[in-house]
């Protein structure tokens, strides 16, 4: 199920918000250090506007971050690898070609 867009700015959003918290910077910081207004960067991190391409990676550059593009199929592979390792959870974090092997 695809995610509204005002979902996934309000999700980029939070994620700004935690890593510049996590950073001990203010927005009026951050929004210097990634050359935009603070009032700028606000409608960002609240999720009410979208911003470009360009902007986001001097947000995330500011914050010690880089924005990656990366297949929506590597998503589950990706977010395994990022999780906690828990010794019970000994599948694979993504399946390759999930179709083989079913008649075999």
């Amino acid at each position: 199920m695809a995610r509204s867009e005002s979902d996934a700015l309000l999700e980029i959003g939070h994620l700004l918000k935690a890593a510049r918290k996590a950073r001990q910077l203010t927005q009026e910081q951050l929004a210097e250090i990634a050359g935009i207004s603070r009032p700028r960067y606000r409608e960002i991190e609240t999720g009410r506007s979208a911003a470009r391409t360009t902007t986001l990676i001097n947000i995330a550059r500011a914050l010690g971050l880089e924005l990656m593009l990366i297949p929506q199929a590597m998503v589950p592979a990706v977010d395994a690898l990022l999780r906690p390792h828990d010794d019970l959870d000994d599948l694979p974090a993504f399946i390759a070609h999930p179709d083989e092997g079913e008649n075999v």
